[in-house]
């Protein structure tokens, strides 16, 4: 699978430019030509794009296949007389992203190369809801161990590694996730420990950027609601992820939707998590500990189950509700819906969709879509090993001076 990786926005000089960086400063510029080139580019084509001197942009390019940044691969055309020139391109080996994910049934761990195509993707299947902490950061560990292990044979290096977690995250701790049972756990210490240097971020701020990362450049701007062990939402607008003041922003599942209704884990009363999740829809009817929740709530639903059919009458409903209040103040058009949402859309998105189209101010005349993510329950995982490969993508040099 490749993530069509959009561009990503080249570093800003600090102050002044000085000689000593300005060598750096021209390595960069010259990269991001590659990067957004859409294919091979030549190195006379990037004298001209670039407007440095074809020695100048020899060096560099020397520098960044030593570095294996980027390869010579197929031929160009100019259009103009004389043999084709060779072009330059992404390398599929070099540095690599590892993104790490819990979800409701299971564990996953990705790897992406600098190209954003995914090397190495897998799931280990269990229910993860009030599990120890520790217990799970050591599997997800060891799982990390195995995907470094087997992209290492591909020509891989993983960079660094970002795990995504179903709640707000404050430099690495874990502030609270009520789906996990999880207050104050320090996640990234953790794995650090464990010899994994490692970021947390909240699962639906990735999952939107690895929908952003994912898709063309078209969709800019989008609420992305990811259905799971809670209810998260990440918000872009302009191609920018909206993170909050404190980066806190996205915790979707505790808007409320009924004031006086159902008891949330968070304490709260009537928030949409109470409605929306899959512990909710799947209810007082026990899914079996080897069966996964989601497949559960769509195979009753396929068989036409008048309770799980009910309960996601219910869960369309409070989300278009909730999404009615966000995309009135937001003015967004297009709403994403990821994880087990991105399983259930067939049953969740009319009713939500009719929520919207009564609710939002503006829907008569500039409607609003709902659809399914493009990436489903590997969004969030996609997006964390992208945004450990994307460090590299933004400052090549970081990466070639450690490889030096």
């Amino acid at each position: 699978m490749t993530a069509a990786f959009r561009p990503s926005a080249p570093r800003s000089p600090e102050g002044a430019v000085r000689q000593e960086n300005l060598r750096d400063l021209n390595l960069e510029v010259v990269f991001q030509r590659i990067l957004t080139a859409g294919g091979p580019i030549s190195r006379t084509e990037l004298a001209t794009a670039t407007g440095l001197t074809r020695p100048t942009i020899t060096r560099i390019a020397e520098e960044l296949l030593a570095g294996q940044l980027i390869t010579e691969k197929g031929v160009t055309h100019s259009g103009r007389a004389g043999r084709p020139r060779v072009g330059l391109t992404l390398s599929d080996r070099g540095p690599a992203g590892l993104g790490l994910d819990i979800r409701a049934d299971g564990l996953a761990a990705c790897v992406v190369d600098l190209t954003g195509t995914v090397r190495h993707l897998t799931f280990v299947p269990a229910r993860y809801a009030d599990r120890d902490a520790a217990a799970v950061l050591t599997e997800l560990a060891r799982m990390a161990r195995e995907a470094i292990d087997a992209v290492t044979a591909k020509d891989l290096t993983v960079v660094t590694t970002t795990l995504a977690v179903p709640g707000p995250v404050d430099g690495g701790i874990v502030r609270s996730a009520p789906a996990l049972g999880w207050r104050d756990v320090p996640a990234g210490t953790f794995l650090g420990d464990m010899g994994l240097t490692t970021a947390v971020e909240n699962e639906a701020n990735l999952a939107a950027l690895g929908e952003l990362y994912a898709g063309d450049n078209t969709l800019d701007s989008f609420v992305y609601v990811s259905g799971g062990l809670g209810i998260g939402a990440g918000i872009v607008l302009g191609g920018h992820l909206m993170r909050g003041a404190r980066g806190w922003s996205g915790e979707f599942g505790h808007v409320t939707v009924h004031p006086d209704g159902a008891a949330c884990p968070c304490g709260a009363r009537g928030c949409l998590q109470a409605y929306a999740s899959t512990a909710a829809i799947v209810g007082d009817d026990p899914v079996p500990e080897s069966v996964n929740p989601d497949n559960a709530v769509t195979e009753r639903a396929e068989a036409g189950s008048p309770s799980t059919l009910a309960a996601l009458e219910r869960a369309g409903t409070a989300l278009g509700i909730a999404l009615s209040s966000a995309l009135n103040i937001l003015d967004i058009d297009t709403v994403l819906l990821g994880g087990s949402f991105s399983l259930m859309s067939s049953w969740l998105t009319a009713t939500a969709k009719a929520e919207i189209d009564r609710r939002v101010l503006t829907a008569a005349w500039a409607p609003v879509t709902v659809r399914p993510a493009l990436l489903g329950p590997d969004a969030a995982v996609i997006g964390a090993a992208l945004t450990s490969i994307d460090q590299i993508r933004r400052q090549p040099t970081v990466w070639l001076a450690r490889h030096a």
